[in-house]
């Protein structure tokens, strides 16, 4: 009001105050056409629920009849379609106590959310949802939340999945004008009339049974997702091997291509019913040959009828055998492990064992060590595998017990890449490679043994200017400090011997080895 010199009496100015004071009140009141409104909604939202609460029911229906006739087929999904069906009552209940509570904070105790009188109480329903004792709007989100990625967990279609995360959303709210955003219990129930708030819960307990639909038409479709539709029927025989030791079981499975596990078509084999039913033909073995049978599936139809389909196999029955070779070549060497392996046709490694004369066999995971202990005496190895729950000899094999051969005696040096390399005697030898070198080393390296040997002693021979031999005695397997300085005295194109070299295998025999010739490069 723009100011002006004109002096109001104080009469005028009560007028004016009492004016103000009436438009306030109208502000605060909520228009009888907005509460009969939100009234109507409410009512429009009971039938809406009592509607989609029975076509919910309908298709839970649809899910326990199915099962009934089909359990082993159904039943799965009933049991998620229960899951979701407790679930959702136990939230609608709740959602109903909180309307209740509310009309009853408004109303008294014989409030009834049908049928309320005070409408337009601003103060119930945050007093219900919003209270810091006893917030029940928090615990409402909450659980609002947890149903919500409940259900999503059994939807696999990504745009009914969103569809029900917007009909449950529970995020804060920003109004227009403000900085902060509020949250969803405050934004919803924060100075609404009663009547609004118990529509809004109404509201909610919509979007919830329309969730629970969505969750369960997907369930329901979901029961013949998995089956093939086909034009051609054909019976198989599927055996678990065609080749069967003589004391063992020949096993087969007898299907209809495509059929339905839950319900399994008649088995007749050489004219007598299978009777386990589960198309599992099994049949013990006395005599090696090949054998033949036949029969035919008799496979009932919803109107009644069966086909007939026929089918016919064989199955061959041979001798027990085992298969063991050393993995290293024909003999077995005493004194060290030897690998091995063992193998039976048709049977896993678990169910090998086996054991050795003159010696050890240990396993070590698939694979076997045999060590030989008198050279000589033949080592037999004899394999038992168990078939059908029972152990049994499936074959023998004999093995020539060696001695070790000798090692070839070498000095291991670094060449010029880094790598190790040995030089064993014969050609030029870089003199500073042979000063670098810590002594004199043997093993059996062709590839196939590789065994290191160690070497107790050595001698070596150097001759002076007249001719005459200077032999100098090794530290163990290393230089001497005297066959160092010898060495170090010797020019290109000379020579000297390496020889009584005496080196320890890991059988514990201890051999001499042949000399070698050392030439200065």
């Amino acid at each position: 009001m723009g100011a002006n010199n004109t002096r109001l009496s104080p009469r005028q100015k009560m007028i004016n105050l009492m004016y103000i004071v009436l438009t306030a009140m109208l502000a605060l009141n909520v228009s009888s056409d907005v509460l009969d409104g939100f009234t109507q909604v409410h009512e429009g939202l009971n039938r809406s629920n009592a509607n989609v609460g029975q076509r919910n029911s309908a298709i839970y229906g649809q899910l326990e009849t199915l099962a009934e006739q089909n359990p082993g087929k159904v039943n799965a999904w009933l049991d998620k379609a229960t899951q979701v069906r407790r679930s959702t009552e136990a939230l609608y209940n709740y959602v109903d106590t909180l309307k209740r509570e509310i009309v009853r904070k408004a109303d008294g105790e014989n409030g009834n959310p049908d049928d309320i009188v005070n409408r337009d109480d601003l103060e119930s329903a945050a007093v219900v949802m919003l209270a810091p004792g006893n917030p029940r709007g928090t615990i409402l989100r909450g659980r609002l939340d947890d149903y919500r990625e409940f259900v999503e967990s059994f939807i696999g279609d990504t745009l009914k999945r969103a569809t029900i995360a917007e009909a449950l959303c529970t995020d804060g709210v920003l109004r227009r004008g403000t900085l902060s955003s509020q949250s969803w219990e405050e934004a919803k129930f924060d100075q609404q009339p009663v009547v609004a708030a118990v529509t809004i819960l109404s509201k909610l307990q919509n979007d919830i049974l329309y969730a629970e639909g969505e969750v369960l038409s997907s369930l329901l479709a979901q029961v013949d997702a998995g089956d093939v539709r086909v034009n051609e029927l054909n019976a198989y025989v599927m055996p678990q091997s065609r080749l069967v030791m003589r004391g063992g079981k020949y096993s087969a499975n007898i299907v209809l291509a495509a059929v339905d596990t839950t319900q399994r078509p008649e088995i007749f084999i050489e004219g007598k019913k299978l009777e386990n039913g589960n198309g599992l033909y099994e049949i013990n073995t006395a005599s090696t040959g090949t054998f033949n049978y036949k029969g035919w599936l008799l496979v009932p139809h919803g109107d009644g009828t069966s086909t007939r389909h026929d089918f016919e196999s064989s199955y061959t029955v041979m001798e027990p055998m085992a298969t063991v070779s050393a993995t290293l070549m024909n003999v077995l060497y005493a004194g060290i492990d030897n690998p091995v392996s063992i193998s039976v046709p048709g049977v896993t490694m678990s169910g090998i064992s086996a054991s050795m004369t003159n010696g050890t066999l240990t396993r070590n995971g698939d694979s076997w060590i045999a060590r030989p202990s008198t050279v000589g005496s033949d080592a037999v190895i004899t394999v038992t595998a168990t078939m059908d729950g029972r152990p049994v000899d499936v074959g023998t094999t004999r093995f020539r017990v060696r001695k070790l051969p000798d090692p070839t005696p070498y000095i291991a040096f670094k060449d010029a890449s880094g790598a190790t390399d040995h030089y064993r005697g014969g050609k030029p030898f870089a003199k500073a490679l042979l000063m670098s070198a810590s002594g004199l080393e043997a093993a059996i390296d062709d590839g196939l043994l590789d065994t290191p040997f160690t070497v107790e002693s050595f001698e070596t021979v150097f001759f002076d200017s007249s001719g005459n031999a200077m032999p100098e005695v090794s530290a163990g397997a290393a230089f001497s400090p005297r066959q160092k300085q010898q060495i170090q005295r010797l020019s290109r194109g000379k020579r000297f011997f390496i020889s009584r070299i005496r080196a320890k295998g890991p059988d514990g025999i201890t051999r001499d080895l042949s000399p070698m010739e050392v030439i200065i490069g």
